[in-house]
């Protein structure tokens, strides 16, 4: 099929991947292509951007153009697309058999080629924005409004680059001759390859060479998931959602390539980036994958060696090491020449990398109190560790660490260059990750379409270790008589279950319904070695700890533990779980099947906040330790994985379980156990509510939940028991529950509106600056009507989930308020709201700053409006509804009798606009403040609030600092209206 029929046929989809989420960045991306090949002129480029029109209607007007170019434009269209999309988003399109890009002669003028070498601008621009700007502005080519107009907030660094090569191409060749000399001036002069390969001894590149493939052997297959058998990473790894967020709040987007680059970078002396992410999201196979792409050379091509490294692998590291002997011992041996390939790892640390895995597994608390600089010197592990991260050590090489977000404490945050968070699958992620899994293309999609149908479970699959057991037991889910699974100790019995019923079909067939029972010793055995290791920080066991907890080779045939190749540095094997939360689930089997132990197994799991260690061997977070090693700091236990061993534990005694467990445990023992976690679960509820400060005199009751709120929540959706979620609330007495910076995800959500839903008395939720997302905001509709405000700022929320959410809100009583500050919201979310307005007359407070909103949204936003008459507040800082907006919201709101505060800071409104919201100030009896910063207006714009506020009084304040007036004028303005803000 021929290029110009693909584009024919599949417009839909691309139309679909092009909006993908709301970002215009995709279609940036191809623009800039289009316009460096030629495919585009400048005037295409125009009127394809147009800022006013909704992304959807841009990318049509793209396809439209293209189309009519022909069969060449067409092709190259297509090859645009297959380079800028994700794989995720690119499965089942299909791009033709490709056209080359005909290398042409370089353009003879600086604007020409400010087109022909945008893509590259783009990535070189996006970290030296501020350095272009400056000397733009000093040598007389920029405007000081020139560069605000380029730096506005509501763009991405990227959309601020394009911004800054669209006006250097409006001011001319000296202005595009003047950046083009800044980025010759800023660019590091790259030796030649022959210089490069001089200085470079032959040694050190014999090194490299090993070393690379090294990496790439360890890096090449994915085990930790596949128990018996190997995925090639190629064939499974699913990218994840990785974001940063800068030193004034704002959350980027990255990509796999930008977690080592500058965007978001708060310390520039520190060393040591953190990413961070829950159990089971990714973070050890994201750092698989940029291993073997270093390996390959396809990323990080600056890094000339990288030495990976395992924390948990360190723990049974017992001797003292020196650096040179950690590098060489544990990462790759040179064969020759030590002394001279380490000098030059010494001599150049900026191209050396270190990777280190699973912090938050390392037995020994970070402490920064023992300075290590000798990198010949041999000293313990954690010394050597600890100091390598705070940069005593071999300061300059860059290092990467993993690690949970609650195992990071203070005292390391110290050190760290930035935080990059792993927020595990998006929609398409999950998609695509199912997509990986099966070969057959209509069982993915039944198992797509399960989860589709149940909302609790694709939450659930956000998070990628699940989302591999419930596409791994895709049988048992499709064909299972006991229900779709809602808890996460529901998809681990299913896992449990499959593995068995693997097992089982290889010699006598399907499992019974008493399975649990058939394999109990199995589990048990499995348990004990699994709670005794978190009890002691373990997760790797030797053949002999296996001997001594009874296991046999054919226990660990059933594929729960898997081999360590690299660990087995004496004749004695060693194994590992396939993944820290089945230890942790196994160590839930047994706290609950276990007929022998006492309660004292429940009380440590749910009070280890409590126990808290005193001097060095205090850990960051404070941790549960057993009573009987609690001189021993190497036997701490940690925290997360006692919680996470807790939810599974209240999830096991859900009397959704009982059937299963029925005789595998006495009735008796196991309601005792369920009583012991049912009140330890109320206790520390009651601890929380306790500790709510009284409210200052005017202001709302409210709580700060912590984070072991949170897991309260979940131990209790888990136990699927109303009564229990209903006492949890019932002494709660807060007007507003605060939960920000939480890592609330889909997950979570689920478990909150479990809980919350039985308040006696509406709440404000606040879950600002979380990873909700739309699948997660369907999981808060079952306590919505109990929410009178509801915020969710910065939570990448989409208009799909904000139409689920007012679809449901419309019907609440009680709900009055939304800030959704900082999403993936453009025009086709304002006609829910305006429907919102249209039918809630006693709504209060809209605000949806920093979002992609035009004018056409603004004016479906009027239409509601005009028909609301209680709205107090509205919000639309950030967007970009220009004056055809403004004239358009201030028609709809002049004869509201309850508007008191309205902002369209940073909007691109001019004077027309100022001119129609003067209308609304002479006409208010009502509005307060009025703020105007950062638009385009003009002197007779302010002259026209001017007239409009001699006419009424009671309006206190209007903004109206960043327009197009000089000193002089603002001075002179504000002289004839005091309550004008400059």
């Amino acid at each position: 099929m021929s290029a110009h029929q693909l584009i024919i046929t599949q417009r839909a989809e691309l139309l679909t991947v092009l909006c993908g989420g709301g970002s215009a960045e995709p279609l940036e991306c191809v623009l800039d292509l289009l316009l460096a090949w030629e495919v585009l002129v400048w005037e295409d480029y125009l009127n394809i951007r147009v800022a006013e029109k909704p992304l959807c209607s841009n990318i049509r007007q793209l396809l439209d153009v293209v189309h009519d170019k022909g069969e060449d434009a067409c092709s190259l269209f297509l090859a645009a697309i297959n380079q800028v999309l994700p794989e995720e988003q690119k499965a089942g399109l299909c791009f033709g058999k490709g056209c080359a890009v005909v290398g042409k002669n370089r353009p003879d003028t600086a604007t020409l080629m400010l087109l022909v070498d945008r893509p590259v601008l783009v990535t070189k621009l996006r970290d030296n924005i501020d350095g272009a700007l400056n000397v733009l502005l000093t040598t007389g080519c920029f405007t000081i409004q020139d560069c605000d107009g380029v730096q506005l907030p509501v763009y991405t660094p990227s959309q601020q680059v394009r911004r800054l090569l669209d006006q250097v191409k409006f001011k001319g060749e000296t202005a595009a001759k003047t950046l083009l000399q800044y980025l010759e001036q800023t660019e590091p002069s790259k030796p030649k390859p022959e210089d490069k390969e001089n200085h470079l001894s032959a040694d050190c590149l014999l090194y490299q060479k090993k070393l690379r493939s090294s990496v790439a052997a360890q890096s090449l297959f994915l085990s930790t998931y596949g128990g018996a058998g190997r995925f090639s990473l190629d064939d499974i790894y699913t990218d994840g959602l990785l974001e940063v967020v800068d030193g004034s709040g704002e959350t980027t987007t990255l990509g796999l390539e930008d977690m080592v680059g500058p965007i978001g970078t708060l310390n520039e002396d520190a060393d040591t980036i953190l990413l961070s992410g829950e159990a089971g999201s990714g973070k050890s196979t994201l750092l698989q994958r940029l291993h073997l792409l270093w390996a390959r050379e396809a990323l990080l091509t600056n890094t000339f060696l990288l030495f990976p490294f395992s924390c948990r692998k360190l723990n049974a590291e017992h001797r003292e090491l020196s650096l040179k002997e950690l590098l060489f011992l544990h990462c790759c041996w040179p064969d020759r020449s030590q002394d001279e390939v380490f000098q030059f790892i010494l001599d150049h640390p900026h191209m050396v990398l270190f990777t280190f895995d699973g912090l938050d597994e390392f037995k020994h608390g970070f402490r920064d109190e023992e300075r290590h600089c000798c990198p010949t010197k041999p000293v313990p592990i954690p010394v050597l560790l600890f100091n390598l991260l705070q940069g005593t050590l071999m300061k300059g090489i860059l290092k990467v660490v993993t690690s949970r977000p609650q195992a990071v404490g203070p005292s390391l945050k110290r050190y760290l260059r930035k935080e990059v968070h792993l927020n595990g699958f998006s929609p398409s992620g999950i998609n695509c990750f199912v997509k990986k899994h099966h070969s057959d293309p209509a069982m993915a999609r039944r198992v797509i379409d399960s989860l589709q149908v149940n909302t609790v479970l694709l939450g659930l699959c956000h998070i990628p270790v699940f989302c591999w057991i419930v596409t791994k037991c895709h049988q048992e889910l499709l064909g299972g008589q006991d229900g779709i699974p809602q808890t996460i100790t529901d998809v681990y019995l299913l896992a449990l279950q499959h593995f068995f019923q693997r097992k089982s079909s290889l010699s006598q067939g399907a499992l019974g319904k008493a399975w649990l029972e058939e394999h109990l010793d199995t589990v048990l055995k499995l348990g004990q070695l699994a709670l005794e290791g978190l009890e002691a920080s373990c997760y790797v066991f030797s053949g002999n700890e296996l001997q001594r907890n009874g296991l046999t080779e054919q226990d660990v045939s059933m594929g729960f533990l898997i081999y360590c190749n690299d660990l087995s540095v004496t004749d004695c094997k060693h194994y590992e779980f396939l993944h820290i939360t089945l230890q942790c689930f196994f160590a839930a089997l047994y706290v609950v099947l276990n007929c022998n132990n006492n309660c004292s197994a429940i009380s440590r799991l749910f009070q280890p906040q409590h126990r808290q260690l005193s001097g060095l061997s205090q850990r960051c977070l404070g941790h549960c330790i057993d009573p009987s090693v609690e001189e021993a700091e190497s036997h701490v236990a940690e925290t997360p994985n006692l919680q996470i061993t807790a939810q599974f534990v209240s999830g096991l005694l859900s009397q959704r379980h009982h059937s299963l467990l029925l005789d595998c445990c006495p009735t008796a023992v196991r309601e005792r156990k369920f009583k012991q976690v049912a009140k330890s679960l109320s206790k520390g509820m009651q601890r929380h509510f306790k500790s709510i400060p009284r409210p200052v005199k005017g202001e709302k009751k409210s709580m700060h939940a912590m984070p072991s709120f949170v897991w309260l929540i979940k131990c209790i959706y888990e136990m699927q028991d109303k009564s229990i979620a209903q006492d949890a609330v019932a002494k709660l007495d807060v007007e507003h529950l605060k939960l920000t910076y939480c890592s609330i995800g889909p997950v979570e959500c689920t478990a909150l509106a479990y809980v919350l839903q039985h308040l006696r008395n509406p709440v404000g939720l606040q879950l600002d600056n979380n990873s909700v997302g739309d699948v997660g905001v369907e999981q808060l509709l079952p306590c919505l009507h109990i929410c009178h405000s509801l915020y969710l700022r910065n939570n990448n929320i989409s208009d799909e989930g904000i139409r689920k959410l007012l679809e449901k809100g419309v019907k609440c009583e009680s709900f009055q308020k939304i800030a959704l500050f900082n999403n993936k919201l453009t025009d086709a979310c304002t006609q829910h709201f305006a429907c919102l307005l249209k039918t809630k007359q006693n709504f209060l407070a809209l605000r949806l700053g920093n979002n992609n909103i035009t004018s056409q949204g603004a004016e479906q936003l009027a239409e509601g409006l005009s028909y609301n008459q209680s709205l107090q507040f509205l919000g639309l800082w950030g967007n970009k509804i220009g004056d055809r907006g403004a004239e358009a919201l201030a028609n709809a709101l002049k004869n509201s009798t309850t508007l008191i505060w309205l902002s369209l800071v940073d909007n691109g409104v001019g004077s027309a606009g100022a001119c129609a919201l003067a209308k609304l100030i002479s006409q208010s009896k009502t509005l307060d403040e009025l703020w105007l910063n950062k638009n385009c207006i003009s002197r007779d714009g302010v002259e026209c609030l001017i007239e409009a506020l001699k006419m009424n009084s009671s309006v206190r304040e209007v903004w109206l600092r960043g327009n197009n007036l000089s000193p002089e004028e603002e001075v002179e303005l504000s002289k004839q209206e005091s309550r004008l803000i400059f």
